[in-house]
């Protein structure tokens, strides 16, 4: 019977699995109680690893873009990972929830049971222990997130840029870190570590330029405290902003002076490229680009975006993502 690969394609079984087969053929096949076991594991993985494929394809369709120009042998992993991140944040901020504080505790609980082995019956965080032990994933990376997670059940607003970089740090700068053992690196991977997670904390402040409307509406300001004051700029200013669909010049300023600096977080992250695995550089040069070209759309809408979300078309994401598929099918024939 062909076994599924976790993203629905042709079959990939974890290491151990592939080792009991090729032992299998020399010195016998397993007890059958242990086969089966085994089986039913690699089923449950791969039902688990196509639940974190749907909810990227669902709520990420510009990162998910970018995955499919890495390496069918990679998607799983990343899927994963976006699947845990997006778990925790539903809890967070659907709505859905009654009580996020003790689900995200909950959630933490199971996953350290999972880590320890014991199975819980979750997908995703099947799909995402299995990742961690394949790629050799540090589990402090997922505490830390979680970290950041429950601050935003009690914290609505930053005095600073260190403040909000404590907070980003958990937030997205480990999700980078989470994501570099996948992509793989040509160059010790602590050298690399810097511009991963950089690359986490440009998308995550992008993400807060892009959305400061839809923040305000959850009660919440990611814009550092500090820096408003010194433009004239505090939250009952972005709510009228928000609210009349006009943005005042000193908000127009605090975005710009904003985008400037995630700009140059970008040129950061950007140094870290080349020091990736060849199969790896189209996914992230794509990702990279789509997702600065939201700052760009940013300054094209004069920055008003208190009252609407600023998102690249479809027709250019499809083309910049064209030209790295063919960039990725070279790499991987080539391997450069």
């Amino acid at each position: 019977m062909r076994r599924c690969r976790p993203d629905g394609r042709d079959p990939v079984l974890p290491p151990i699995e592939r080792r009991t087969r090729r032992a299998g053929a020399v010195v016998g096949y397993p007890h059958p109680a242990t086969t089966t076991a085994r089986r039913a594991r690699v089923t449950d993985l791969a039902a688990a690893y196509a639940r974190c494929r749907e909810l990227n394809a669902r709520h990420g369709r510009t990162f998910f873009l970018a995955t499919r120009l890495l390496t069918p042998a990679q998607r799983p992993a990343v899927h994963a990972l976006y699947g845990f991140a997006r778990w925790a944040d539903e809890i967070v901020d659907s709505g859905a929830s009654t009580d996020p504080a003790g689900d995200l505790e909950q959630l933490e609980a199971q996953l350290a049971d999972e880590l320890a082995g014991r199975r819980t019956g979750h997908p995703v965080l099947a799909a995402l222990v299995d990742t961690a032990r394949r790629y050799s994933i540090d589990p402090v990376l997922f505490s830390e997130f979680l970290t950041s997670m429950r601050m935003d059940l009690t914290v609505t607003s930053y005095p600073d840029f260190a403040a909000l970089d404590r907070y980003v740090h958990g937030s997205a700068a480990v999700i980078g870190l989470q994501l570099l053992p996948v992509f793989g690196t040509v160059v010790p991977r602590a050298e690399a570590e810097p511009s991963a997670a950089a690359l986490g904390r440009a998308f995550q402040l992008t993400n807060f330029l892009r959305d400061v409307g839809e923040d305000l509406d959850r009660g919440r300001v990611y814009l550092p405290g500090d820096l408003l004051a010194a433009y004239g700029v505090d939250r009952e200013l972005l709510v009228r902003c928000r609210r009349t669909g006009q943005v005042d010049q000193r908000v127009r300023r605090v975005l710009k002076h904003l985008v400037a600096h995630t700009m140059a977080v970008y040129r950061e992250a950007e140094l870290g490229v080349p020091m990736l695995r060849p199969v790896s550089r189209p996914c992230v040069r794509t990702a990279l680009t789509l997702y600065r070209e939201i700052l760009d759309g940013i300054a094209a809408a004069d920055y008003q975006v208190l009252d609407r979300r600023v998102v690249v078309p479809t027709s250019r994401r499809l083309a910049v993502a064209v030209p790295g598929f063919a960039r990725a099918l070279a790499a991987r024939v080539t391997g450069r």
